[in-house]
């Protein structure tokens, strides 16, 4: 494959996010949002798209899970070696922060596309001999610390990223896309560059607030209220002090402080949600901006394991440049065939379970999986609510097993709750039901999870899912959903085909509308009068499913059709 060289003065978009995942080897990534913007990023590589990416070192990791045996989640620092996947670069650029100078380095991590394109990636390093002990930290641990501590990452990523971009010699850049509001200091920086002299800084007035909106794209990722990230106005005077940046005029202000979801809103000319129903809850928390939908998607080389993309290349070999196409003809595959795929993946899987776990799991026992982040709403135990009914299911409709994994955040006492809970069934159930969970969920696991069980669960409380990207890496590989209705899989359902869905169908009914016992019978009925059976008794037709998530599902919910929505609509529009 031809590499195409990289040519600095023709990247039109640059792209920042706090997190980024790629590979296993870089543990720089919580969760979805890392592991979306890499798959984007990934996605621009192969589609030969103008970008350059820009995210933080994290050079502790996110963290290292250690599970006990009753599930009691510790944390370790999580180190790596840059150098090893990753190239320093010469300029150090300087953001003043707290009346001091921080300064920032970078190294380059390069992404190839499947004919040979290159994204440029630029992790940036405050950890040197230049910086202040505390201020050398500010690129260790991803989502660590206090307000201070987050505020000066969020500087040292959106302002020092512009820097250090156009110090490496990016200086065409069109297009400043925010992947969540992280990032929104850069916003910042730019405005404050349109000053207009001897005129008030805390006026909105003095800035060309216009221009700056014609630069700058932005995701929002979260509908919990919790997530949109936010400062005291003092704080932020005191991280800003000695610069334009203290002072920030009222229109960029919500509720009187710095809301960096608010403040990115304000400053951008393109705004979008991340599924359908994620945009109706975000229009409900910003009244005023007309937020579009841009549903999320999955990197379909990736996620598709390597026996479905042997099965692939044979029968699509022009999948690999055009998934939005290819993967339609998915209800052609010989159905054998298929089945002996999926076989050959959960084998593998399982494989993997036992060995990690010393446990006894079968290939030819339905296999549940469920893998997200640790946290209340994701709701990880919901089908273990009654573990007596588990068991009578698994005695009247066939045998069943599950396998979780999952990391709680080290200050989220609920979703460490959760995987207690987990354990604490396991060992009631033991014997009866063979029940799982991998420790230090990432991305290995996830694509080994995600192609290697029968059915993908996914249970939040509604409308708290933004969109979810698990069960679109799922139904890459064959694998049907059933889930609550919300995020993407409102778009992705379609009963006994695509899969099945958990609680009322009418998506807009609000979470204090229902509770979660209905949502708990509704899934116990499933798997027992429909799903289970079927699985077991009628398998032409399971493998029918497999195929539509494929054709339907795998086709759409990919990162290919996602960013060809953003160039479209947000990057090339009207440049």
């Amino acid at each position: 494959m031809k590499t195409v060289p990289i040519k600095k003065k023709n990247r039109l978009v640059a792209y920042f996010c706090m997190e980024m995942g790629f590979v296993n080897e870089i543990p720089t990534y919580s969760g979805g949002l890392g592991i979306l913007a890499g798959d984007t990023i990934k996605a621009a590589a192969d589609l030969a798209v103008p970008m350059v990416g820009v995210t933080m070192l994290n050079l502790k990791g996110y963290f290292r899970q250690k599970l006990d045996e009753w599930g009691n989640q510790t944390e370790e620092d999580l180190f790596w070696h840059p150098e090893d996947f990753m190239k320093l670069q010469k300029p150090v650029v300087s953001v003043k922060l707290e009346g001091k100078d921080i300064f920032i380095r970078a190294w380059e991590y390069i992404v190839k596309g499947v004919r040979g394109y290159q994204i440029p990636v630029y992790f940036l390093d405050t950890d040197f001999d230049r910086n202040e002990e505390y201020y050398r930290t500010l690129t260790h641990h991803l989502y660590g610390g206090d307000d201070r501590y987050r505020l000066l990452q969020e500087a040292v990523m959106g302002i020092g990223g512009i820097k250090i971009l156009e110090e490496l010699g990016y200086k065409n850049i069109r297009k400043y896309h925010m992947n969540e509001g992280h990032a929104a200091p850069l916003a910042l920086e730019l405005l404050y560059r349109t000053r207009k002299d001897d005129m008030p800084p805390e006026k909105i007035e003095t800035y060309d607030l216009e221009k700056v909106q014609r630069k700058c794209v932005f995701t929002t990722h979260t509908p919990v209220p919790a997530g949109h990230d936010k400062f005291n106005i003092d704080l932020v005077k005191s991280i800003f002090r000695e610069t334009n940046h203290e002072h920030i005029p009222g229109e960029l202000l919500y509720d009187g402080m710095l809301n960096m979801t608010y403040l990115a809103l304000k400053c951008s000319e393109f705004y979008n949600a991340v599924s359908k129903k994620h945009r109706d809850i975000s229009l409900e928390m910003f009244p005023g901006f007309d937020i579009h939908a841009i549903t999320n998607g999955v990197h379909s080389l990736t996620w598709t394991s390597e026996p479905f993309k042997k099965l692939y290349d044979k029968y699509l070999p022009d999948w690999k440049l055009d998934p939005f196409t290819y993967l339609r003809e998915a209800f052609e595959f010989p159905s054998e065939e298929l089945w002996n795929v999926h076989m050959e993946a959960k084998k593998e899987f399982l494989d993997y379970v036992n060995k990690k776990n010393n446990s006894k799991m079968k290939p030819d026992v339905f296999t549940i999986g469920f893998a997200r982040r640790a946290t209340g709403y994701k709701r990880a135990d919901l089908i273990l609510s009654d573990p007596q009914r588990l068991v009578e299911i698994a005695k009247n409709a066939g045998p069943v097993q599950i396998v979780f994994s999952g990391k709680a955040h080290p200050k989220d006492p609920t979703g460490k709750d959760n995987i207690k809970k987990i354990f604490e069934v396991k060992k009631q159930l033991k014997d009866r039901i063979s029940i799982e969970y991998l420790e230090n969920y990432d991305i290995k696991i996830g694509g080994l999870i995600t192609s290697g069980v029968d059915l993908w669960l996914n249970n939040p409380v509604r409308p708290l899912e933004a969109s979810g990207t698990s069960g679109m890496k799922a139904s890459h590989n064959g694998i049907p959903n059933l889930s609550v209705l919300d995020g993407w899989w409102i778009e992705g359902h379609i009963e006994n085909l695509t899969g099945w869905s958990i609680g009322p169908k009418d998506h807009r009914i609000l979470k204090e509308q229902y509770h979660p016992e209905k949502d708990v019978f509704d899934l116990y009925n499933k798997l027992e009068y429909v799903i289970i059976p079927l699985f077991y008794n009628n398998r032409s037709q399971w493998i029918h499913m497999m195929k539509a998530s494929i054709a339907i599902n795998a086709s759409f919910f990919n990162t290919y059709r996602m960013l060809q929505q953003y160039v479209s609509k947000a990057y090339f529009h009207h440049l």
